[in-house]
């Protein structure tokens, strides 16, 4: 087998100006500008309350109707393509655990003292992952230190492994052991592209104009009405804009109050501490 991983995994990966915004700024400056431009097309409403028919009203009501069918729709892709990729990098994690806890078990196989020396690398190893795991996507320069750490223990792992193949060629020994390390190496770039799989900022834009759009005919509409908007309308629109916020914050697995859960990393750490003291 060959060492193989992903290429680039050390370079920024967002570069969007939405992701470098905390997602409780982003809904407090939707909200604001949502509550502006509905208050705008309340105020153009009733400018035009006293010249518009009724068939124009029921075509601005039919209208209105169909930006919240359409709203509906967006919100309803965006959070299932966030939940998606939220679901993947959870799946990730769990998978680059396992692997890296598998090779540490058949580190066990290789003659001696290489099985010490591997088991110690693959104990700094664990530790910079789980380092990495809590370092923000937005912090690049922090990220790539670290993941260049763990590609360099990578290579004296591999380095190793090739030691022990030439001391040892039986596949149940060194054999089993190089085909976990490649598995562990190839679940390190798995996990690391997963980050850089994201909702893109030009769906996210859309999002934010149909809701600001919607605000605004439904201003329009009550102000043709004769009426302000409604308490359920303000209630209905905060809760846009906290779906919003959701929608960003599950997108950001490493910041704000939904993040991956890195206990199979933590309690992996933990056990690998325990057996080496």
């Amino acid at each position: 087998m060959v060492k193989s991983a992903i290429p680039g995994c050390d370079r920024p990966i967002m570069r969007e100006l939405l992701y470098a915004l905390p997602a409780p700024l982003i809904a407090l400056l939707l909200l604001v500008s949502l509550a502006g431009i509905t208050w705008g097309g309340l105020r153009l409403g009733r400018r035009r309350a006293g010249t518009g028919t009724e068939a124009y009203r029921a075509h601005v009501s039919a209208a209105q109707g169909s930006l919240l069918g359409l709203l509906a729709l967006l919100m309803g892709f965006t959070f299932s393509m966030s939940l998606q990729r939220y679901d993947a990098r959870s799946q990730a994690l769990v998978e680059e655990a396992n692997a890296i806890g598998t090779t540490w078990l058949r580190a066990g196989l290789l003659p001696e003292p290489l099985a010490a020396q591997t088991k110690a690398l693959l104990r700094d190893y664990t530790h910079l992952r789980v380092e990495a795991g809590s370092i923000s996507l937005d912090q690049a320069g922090d990220r790539a230190a670290v993941n260049a750490r763990a590609i360099a223990v990578q290579d004296q792992l591999w380095q190793q492994a090739r030691q022990a193949a030439e001391l040892d060629k039986s596949p149940v020994t060194s054999g089993l052991y190089i085909q976990a390390l490649n598995g562990m190496i190839d679940a390190f770039g798995a996990r690391d592209a997963l980050l850089a799989r994201h909702v893109p900022e030009l769906v996210l834009l859309l999002l934010y104009g149909t809701i600001l759009l919607t605000g605004a005919v439904t201003g329009y509409t009550c102000g043709l009405n004769g009426h302000r908007p409604s308490t359920v309308a303000h209630m209905f629109g905060l809760l846009i804009v906290l779906v919003a916020m959701i929608i960003i914050d599950v997108d950001r697995p490493r910041r704000g109050f939904i993040t991956v859960d890195p206990t199979p990393m933590l309690t992996l750490k933990d056990s690998i501490d325990a057996a080496l003291k």
